[in-house]
């Protein structure tokens, strides 16, 4: 076999060896027809490892009729990048006068970086092309990106990673087409499963089975589910603690928290921050928001435990952490969900913040620091205790505020028995 790896040999050389990406690279589609038309103007590839990124962007350098340079994010500096304008703009050398410029893994440029090549990018010397897995709304600066078109980039769908596979096997140039090599469905579908849309996976996986699978009596080497299984024992799960998939997967768990009797997704979204080692504490503070924002007081004992989950995780760690969160977790999303506590909160600090808020009333006042009483504070106060249900009435607003509602229980869980009783006193009362 040839020294260089399998997925760099089979990197494709054209568009129409490209596979996958059909939304962007297909026919007819913009980014085609500018390749192919030598029309591109700056763009950021932006999607998970092994989708074609820096593939493309090889493939351009071969489509253009444009000088094509590649820098390294990382040792590139503001020096290199102003040769290369230089180089760009010297007519004699290079009679366009502009270059296209790659950058792989263009969130690893500084802000210094970034500041030199927004003149050269706006001015048209260089067509930049920057390929990342980060979001760049996160990491590239407003300027570059104003200037600049984003494509992103998707795992491939089965139907592309099981065309790779078969491409792969018949290839017999840059693939494993001169070996006799029969694949199962079952180790496919592992190898597919287990690739999570990736196609550098794929064709690891491909490789160390044909190269540590020896040929049957009759020269096949068959790579049954068992091998695949061998190959492939464990997928990167896609989760950046600091990128946006983590925020993605961070709100569909709580999303699915707040519907209610959504538990099968549940799991699964805390399943991934679990297996992707998120830490317990962060899970936890999670689950407290949602037992109070989501459920809040139809269920009260939903704050109850998730309070005493994100004490237990403290003292446990992990694997036993995982049933505490799930037990957490669990009761947020089988709990009767109100969020009038929330909404009752904030449109008294609204209240608060923008609207005029009065004194104290003279009989809710404190009286027992010297003067008080002297000044009248306390006077006419009804004592609670000392009516039916433990309820005087008087007033407990101020009186620029005295007929404003806050709180409006909804007619779910333990909150509906709030809601009738409230509802019977407000009548009530209106009455008198």
């Amino acid at each position: 076999m040839n020294n260089m790896p399998l997925a760099a040999r089979m990197r494709p050389g054209t568009l129409d060896e490209f596979i996958g990406q059909k939304h962007i690279i297909g026919k007819n589609r913009l980014l085609y027809r500018a390749i192919k038309a030598d029309r591109l103007t700056s763009a950021v590839f932006y999607g998970p490892p092994g989708t074609g990124k820096t593939t493309l962007a090889k493939i351009i350098a071969g489509e253009t009729q444009y000088e094509f340079r590649q820098l390294n994010a990382v040792s590139a500096g503001v020096k290199d990048i102003r040769e290369l304008a230089v180089e760009a703009q010297n007519y004699l050398l290079n009679p366009k006068g502009r270059i296209i410029l790659f950058f792989d893994e263009i969130h690893r440029l500084n802000k210094g970086q970034q500041d030199a090549l927004l003149p050269y990018v706006e001015n048209g010397t260089f067509i930049l092309i920057g390929a990342t897995t980060e979001n760049p709304y996160f990491e590239v600066n407003k300027a570059l990106l104003s200037r600049s078109t984003i494509f992103k980039f998707n795992p491939l769908t089965d139907q592309d990673i099981r065309e790779l596979i078969q491409n792969c096997l018949q290839d017999k140039e840059k693939g494993l087409g001169n070996y006799n090599i029969v694949i199962s469905r079952e180790a496919e579908d592992h190898i597919l499963r287990m690739s999570e849309g990736d196609a550098r996976s794929v064709l690891n996986a491909l490789e160390l089975a044909a190269l540590t699978t020896p040929p049957n009596h009759e020269g096949v080497i068959i790579i049954s589910l068992e091998v695949a299984q061998e190959c492939v024992q464990q997928k990167a799960i896609r989760y950046d603690k600091d990128g946006d998939n983590h925020y993605d997967v961070v709100s569909a768990f709580i999303k699915s928290m707040r519907n209610y009797m959504e538990p099968d997704a549940v799991l699964h979204w805390l399943a991934r921050m679990i297996e992707s080692g998120e830490k317990p504490e962060f899970i936890a503070r999670r689950i407290i928001i949602a037992a109070a924002e989501d459920v809040g007081m139809a269920n009260p004992a939903a704050l109850q435990v998730a309070v005493a989950a994100a004490q237990a995780v403290e003292r446990v760690g992990w694997p036993e952490s995982r049933i505490i969160l799930a037990q957490a977790a669990l009761m947020v999303a089988c709990s009767p969900k109100s969020n009038s506590v929330c909404v009752g909160i904030d449109k008294a600090l609204e209240d608060v913040r923008v609207k005029k808020i009065g004194e104290v009333p003279t009989n809710l006042r404190d009286t027992h620091y010297p003067g008080s009483k002297e000044l009248g504070h306390g006077k006419g106060y009804k004592y609670s205790h000392d009516y039916p249900y433990g309820r005087a009435i008087q007033q407990y607003l101020p009186d620029e505020l005295k007929n404003a509602r806050y709180y409006f229980p909804k007619n779910s869980g333990t909150e509906a028995r709030i809601k009738e009783r409230l509802d019977q006193i407000i009548k009530d009362e209106q009455r008198m």
